[in-house]
Order: C-alpha cells, then sequence, then structure tokens
C-alpha cells in the first residue's frame, strides 16, 4: 500500500467508483459540496444507486464537504459536471470554482487531474491560468495538471470503470509517467497515453458527439420511413445483413454527455470561425426529434386528442439506469402533457421523484388511450407485456419507440 494521498472533487457518477476504486490502494478523501450527498454516502447510501458501498475500507476512504480536508493531498482529480446553460453555452462555474479552492492546498510534487468533458485547450488556456494565480510554485516544475477524461457508463453492468480502457495525458512526460501509473493501479482494461492534454480533451468530446451525429442520422430514417408507412424496423434487419451496417437504435438524446457535449466542441468552433455545420445539425435533429415524436404520437388519436390518456414508460435519459440528467423522455412527457387530459410517466429505476410513478401498484388497470415505451428498460421486459398491457383500455394503443416490447 503506497503511501500516496488523493482528493477527488465531486462524488457524482464519475467521481464515487473512482474514489471507491482508489480508496482499495490508497488514502482518499471524498469531496463533494453537497452536505446531502456527503451525510448520504457517511450512511453507506447511494441515491444514484451505481455502486455498492458496503464494502468500503472507512480508514482509507472518508468522505467531506469541508475543502480544507483536502490540504494534504499529492493528487487532486476533479470529476465535476460540466453542463451547458439555457442558450446552450459551455457552464464552467463549477470547474472554475474548485480550481480556485485547490490553488490554495497545491505544494510542490502536487498533481492536478481533470476528468470533467471539455473542448481542445480549455484546460491549458482557461483552467491553468486559474490555479497559477498568486501561486509562488512554478508550473510543471513545482507542480503539474493532467487530462484523463472519464469513460462512465451509467446502469452498465459489465463495463466499470475498471474494465473501459483509460486516456491519460500530462503538463509534461514526467507528469503523464506519474499519472498513467496511478490509473494502471485501478485500470484491468489498459491505458492510453495520449500525447498531449489537447489530444486527450479532443479524444473524449468527440466520443459523444459521434453518437449524436449517428442517433440523428436514425432518427431522420425513422422519420422518413414512419412518413412513407414503410416498416422501418424491417428496414433495419435488412440493412444490418451488411457486414459494416452501424445498426444504431432512434431515441432520445440525454444525459450528461451526449447531449451536452457537442456544444462545448461548437462554442469552441464558434469562437474560432471553424466549420462544424455536421455536428450542429444533428444536435438540433435529435433536439428536435421530441416534437416529431408528439406529432406522431398525437396523430394515433386522429386529432382527437383533447380527453385522451397517455402513459409513458421510462424517464430516464437511456435504459437500465436511475439518472434523469437532461432526460429527452421527461421534456417528451412536459411538452406532450399541455395538449392531453392526462399524461402519466412511469419508470421504476427511478424512486426519488414527485413527477414519475415507480411502483406499478399505483397505476390505475384498463385506465389509458396509449401506452408509449420510450426508455426500454430490462425491467419492463421483465414485466412482460401482459402485465403492461392491462394497463392500457380495451383499444388501447401500445407505441414502441425501439420495438423492444409491444408486437
Amino acid at each position: 500500500m503506497q503511501k500516496i494521498k488523493i482528493s477527488i472533487i465531486g462524488l457524482g457518477y464519475v467521481g464515487l467508483p473512482l474514489a471507491v476504486a482508489f480508496s482499495k490502494k490508497y488514502k482518499v478523501i471524498g469531496y463533494d459540496i453537497s452536505k446531502s450527498r456527503i451525510n448520504d454516502l457517511l450512511n453507506l447510501r447511494d441515491k444514484n444507486s451505481d455502486i455498492s458501498l458496503k464494502n468500503i475500507n472507512k480508514d482509507k476512504l472518508s468522505f467531506t464537504y469541508n475543502i480544507n480536508d483536502i490540504k494534504k493531498s499529492d493528487f487532486f482529480i476533479i470529476t465535476l459536471p460540466t453542463p451547458v446553460d439555457q442558450k446552450n453555452k459551455p457552464d464552467l462555474k463549477m470547474l472554475i470554482s474548485a480550481c480556485k479552492e485547490i490553488r490554495k492546498f497545491i505544494k510542490k510534487g502536487s498533481i492536478v487531474i481533470f476528468e470533467s468533458t471539455v473542448y481542445p485547450g480549455l484546460i491549458e488556456e482557461k483552467l491553468l491560468p486559474i490555479i497559477c494565480k498568486n501561486n509562488r510554485l512554478k508550473y510543471n516544475k513545482d507542480f503539474y495538471i493532467g487530462y484523463s477524461p472519464e469513460r462512465i457508463n451509467p446502469g452498465d453492468t459489465q463495463k466499470k470503470l475498471e474494465n473501459i480502457v483509460k486516456i491519460t495525458s500530462g503538463s509534461s512526460n514526467y507528469a503523464k509517467k506519474k499519472i498513467t501509473k496511478l490509473y494502471s493501479s485501478i485500470i484491468k482494461a489498459g491505458i492510453h497515453e495520449a500525447d498531449s492534454i489537447k489530444i486527450a480533451e479532443s479524444a473524449k468530446v468527440i466520443e459523444n458527439i459521434q453518437r449524436d451525429v449517428n442517433i440523428a442520422l436514425i432518427n431522420n430514417f425513422y422519420e422518413i420511413f414512419t412518413k412513407l408507412e414503410i416498416d422501418f424496423n424491417k428496414v433495419m434487419k435488412a440493412a444490418s445483413t451488411k457486414w459494416n451496417f452501424l445498426n444504431f437504435k432512434p431515441g432520445l438524446v440525454g444525459g450528461h454527455c451526449v447531449g451536452v457535449d457537442p456544444y462545448y466542441l461548437i462554442d469552441m468552433c464558434n469562437s474560432k470561425k471553424i466549420n462544424s455545420d455536421v455536428i450542429q445539425i444533428s444536435r438540433k435533429f435529435n433536439e428536435n426529434f421530441i416534437n416529431y415524436l408528439k406529432k406522431l404520437l398525437l396523430s394515433k388519436f386522429k386529432n382527437k386528442y383533447k380527453d385522451k390518456k397517455v402513459l409513458f414508460l421510462g424517464a430516464t435519459f437511456k435504459e437500465n439506469c436511475s439518472d434523469i440528467r437532461n432526460s429527452g423522455s421527461i421534456k417528451l412527457y412536459k411538452t406532450i402533457k399541455k395538449d392531453l387530459k392526462k399524461v402519466d410517466l412511469f419508470d421504476p429505476n427511478v424512486t426519488d421523484n414527485k413527477l414519475i410513478i415507480s411502483d406499478i401498484k399505483k397505476i390505475k388497470k384498463n385506465y389509458y388511450d396509449l401506452i408509449a415505451l420510450i426508455v426500454p428498460h430490462q425491467i419492463f421486459k421483465n414485466l412482460g407485456k401482459n402485465k403492461i398491457k392491462i394497463l392500457g383500455k380495451k383499444n388501447c394503443i401500445f407505441f414502441d419507440l425501439k420495438s423492444f416490447l409491444f408486437p
């Protein structure tokens, strides 16, 4: 066991699994500004239900909302969210605040590692100057920075932190080697050393933009073939017989990554007058897909929908998780609710939200005119068609966005 002390700043979907993993090897301080979050963790409760805290070593892992507790750390790892504001511009408030706090505790030999999604150049051009301000220590001589982008996939029981290849980068070759050695101690899948922080930043931001663009294309196909009254699923099944066809599924894009990351690169491109039309068009199409689905669902009632009752299945941003951040399903629910008498949102994976029904026993039977499967959780498949269909009226319309459950 090495005498390295690590501080994890931010204990959400990224920070908590990282803190637990590192605590098996090192002394770890998990810091979060939220007192309620820290109190939950101290009582071994994780509202995200993504990691078990039962077997943690309390001598090696501690949780705190007191920033002063991180001051003796050797590594400061920042795992804070990088959202966008109402105008879809990068919101860096949390990162900037963290940098201001951390600079007070940096000592000779300290390494600051960022895991948050950013655009190329942001760390060195915007965050580093904040850390260096009024700091007597010399950058790349006394202290260093690095970037190792997170690849956490909420709800995935197979691809856990240790089973996903980790990208590492550093402000110097020395820093990169130290960072690689640190992560190598917990990552089984292997490490990819990027030549620079900018390359690592670029790789991270395009990972999710690629998905956004591909989903936009499939959503466009879905809209085209639905309007042509051609069976979309049979089209996809036939096309998938070609060995190199990418079998993406249509759907609403949300979450903390795919629906957000594109705006970071778009903003950077706009500032430097670089063309990003494909990314922008794809992002706009996926945002507008909510309105298309609303029209499609209402059309099922042949324009007589005012008194109809609808049940949406799935409220999270993706299947088999409890994360509702930027959920497209919730956006669709709120949009269509304005036009209908009764709309309910059912998701057994979300148990602490007043908007969402989590217990099927609280749903009336033979009540709905339309039941729409929007997020294909495995739990819905486990319930089976019969248990779900009994919630609808005799002539209930069943709609499945991804042809997962209903005929």
